[in-house]
């Protein structure tokens, strides 16, 4: 999460150079490298059905990264990471099958509101609709993992799936960086993207195959209090007393909700952000 969260807070300086969708573009294509050059994409075992899937994790995935760096070039960090938070948050809920579970994003949504403060007049439209975009990519995300959870492992479906999501952001982020890559950029952006994608996963993935679901995906609602540290560290983006309130309230809504949203049956262990057969709030789910 401090891999994840310190990457979203330095790639701001890249940004300004190149633009969110060139620094997604960017960091998606260094990543899809990494992750080709040390695994090789499991094309032979990839079914017919499984294709659009992949294909769409992938898209989710370009779509979600873009439309994030979009938001925190816009919003505090830790608002950006809250409102996101929500669409994972969501999608455990009523995964849940339980009504009761619906209470809880109602909870982080009054979380987001603290956050956001919309009642000093200063709410910026285009970087809250980028966030939430980014929630509906990361819920659609997690949805479309579930469906080759057993499908793939390890770094295989990583190497399928990034580099989708990199010629996803490719279509915006090319127009956008064109002219202003530079190899301090592209140095810079070699380092973010080992800051997020490659050590996350790895990290990621060690984490899972030692610990249960349901721990993990408790201590991963802790990201957004870890996206306000990091923009408090970082970025010095001071949050006030009421928005200190809110990111408590969307941390205690997902982690009650992980709890509430196990799924029915084992599983195996899930590999780590990205990858097709999970993802860290697929946790959410069990």
């Amino acid at each position: 999460m401090l891999s994840v969260q310190l990457g979203s807070a330095l790639s701001l300086g890249v940004m300004d150079a190149i633009g969110p969708a060139g620094t997604a573009w960017l960091r998606l294509s260094i990543g899809a490298v990494i992750f080709i050059a040390i695994a090789r994409p499991p094309l032979r075992t990839l079914g017919r059905n499984d294709i659009p899937v992949v294909l769409g994790l992938g898209v989710s995935t370009g779509v979600q990264t873009v439309a994030f760096l979009a938001a925190i070039q816009r919003l505090p960090l830790g608002t950006s990471v809250a409102i996101e938070f929500l669409g994972p948050l969501t999608v455990a809920a009523i995964g849940s099958h339980s009504r009761r579970a619906l209470a809880w994003p109602t909870l982080a949504l009054a979380g987001v509101v603290l956050l956001t403060e919309p009642w000093h007049g200063r709410v910026n439209t285009i970087g809250v609709t980028c966030a939430a975009l980014a929630a509906i990519g990361w819920a659609a995300y997690i949805l479309l993992t579930q469906r080759l959870g057993d499908r793939f492992t390890g770094l295989g479906g990583l190497s399928m799936t990034v580099p989708v999501a990199a010629a996803t952001a490719a279509t915006v982020g090319i127009p956008q960086a064109a002219g202003h890559i530079t190899l301090p950029v592209l140095a810079a952006t070699a380092g973010l993207a080992l800051l997020l994608p490659v050590l996350p996963y790895a990290l990621e993935l060690l984490a899972l195959r030692r610990m249960t679901h349901l721990a993990f995906g408790t201590l991963m609602a802790l990201e957004p209090a870890i996206g306000v540290l990091l923009g408090l560290l970082v970025l010095h983006q001071h949050p006030r007393f009421a928005q200190g309130i809110g990111v408590a309230l969307v941390v205690l809504a997902g982690a009650a909700a992980q709890r509430e949203g196990q799924r029915a049956g084992p599983r195996e262990p899930s590999a780590p952000r990205d990858a097709p057969q999970a993802h860290p709030h697929l946790d959410l789910l069990g």
